[in-house]
């Protein structure tokens, strides 16, 4: 699951790609937003991004796609 989270007065998103599903996604953004003050996500590497809610612009959680290689007849 590829989740993108934009930070407020960052040039750049986040991207973690993370091995929880969009719902375990989405259930510990809802809980962070309402609680803690603290997201914390963890990448399929064990890599550990922890942000403060009030910084957090959106976020965007995605399946990932396979990205074709070469040419394709259709």
């Amino acid at each position: 699951m590829e989740v993108k989270i934009g930070v407020q007065y960052a040039p750049r998103e986040l991207v973690v790609d993370s091995a929880q599903s969009a719902d375990e996604v989405h259930k510990t953004v809802a809980e962070a937003l309402e609680g803690n003050g603290l997201l914390r996500l963890s990448d399929k590497t064990g890599r550990t991004v922890i942000i403060p809610v009030g910084k957090i612009a959106y976020v965007e959680i995605a399946e990932q796609t396979q990205r074709t290689v070469g040419f394709t007849v259709s």
